[in-house]
């Protein structure tokens, strides 16, 4: 039974709702894991045709849960193989995925949903790449996806600067498919997913969906292995200072990571 995941079937549409409230929908492994498995479900039954990802109103997913992030090391993170061991497996995902975003999209969040084959908004959403505020890039793709769907100046100006952007910015920029009122989100996304499913069974155009991982490959190694190392700076663990569970301050927060890392009481 998924922890943080509520899975749903509306006839023939599988509906994933991620569900950490108390955490604006963050991103972690285990949340990666249980998203996968059930889109991997659904590949594997029939009467599902399409699925559709979405949060609640006030986020489809705030980010990457960075407040464990500060106290990991390269080692570790090289050697878990993160984000690619358990966030990429909706890329072998063969039937369609819609992303229904209403509040926050950023960072990891914004990535998942450029992920899906088909983007809609409400007209709350907010989309961004954060990642420099914290001093480092997209590491799920986004660095890819992004300069595709909105072209490299917009791409390098929302990653470069960290700029939160509305629905009606990231339509006009080819981000998102359509903008919807928010209390007609889900009603919408479900109604594309019906035909979508549809269209599928009936024809082999969706291969085309998966040309997304291929055109996404190359540089997102080499874009991986820089994130991944960027653990080992001091630059970004001070990054991550504000988010460290139970930190009062800033002064509070360095310590408390200090502690973690060294495993040394300091103060």
């Amino acid at each position: 039974m998924p922890e943080h995941l509520i899975v749903e079937t509306r006839d023939r549409v599988g509906l994933l709702r991620i569900n950490r409230p108390q955490r604006m929908n963050a991103l972690n492994d285990a949340l990666a894991r249980e998203i996968c498995d059930a889109l991997f479900a659904n590949d594997a039954n029939p009467d599902i045709g399409c699925n559709v990802i979405t949060g609640n109103d006030k986020a489809f997913a705030a980010g990457a849960d960075i407040g464990v992030m500060a106290e990991w090391s390269y080692a570790r993170v090289y050697g878990d193989d993160y984000i690619t061991k358990d966030w990429e497996g909706i890329r072998r995902v063969r039937k369609p995925v819609i992303a229904a975003v209403a509040g926050y999209a950023l960072g990891g969040g914004c990535e998942l949903a450029m992920a899906c084959d088909i983007l809609i908004a409400a007209d709350t959403a907010k989309f961004g790449q954060p990642e420099v505020t914290i001093g480092t890039m997209p590491g799920f793709g986004g660095t890819q996806r992004l300069p595709r769907a909105a072209g490299k100046a917009k791409a390098m100006e929302w990653c470069l600067t960290g700029r939160m952007i509305d629905a009606d910015e990231a339509e006009r920029a080819g981000l998102v498919a359509r903008v919807v009122p928010a209390a007609d989100l889900e009603t919408e996304a479900l109604a594309v997913a019906a035909d979508a499913g549809v269209t599928v069974e009936s024809s082999d155009g969706f291969e085309l969906g998966r040309l997304d991982g291929f055109m996404v490959d190359p540089s997102r190694r080499t874009l991986r292995y820089y994130v991944v190392s960027r653990f080992g700076d001091w630059g970004m663990k001070l990054g991550l200072v504000p988010f460290v569970p139970g930190c009062l301050d800033a002064e509070h927060g360095v310590l408390r990571l200090l502690n973690r890392v060294t495993a040394q009481p300091l103060g």
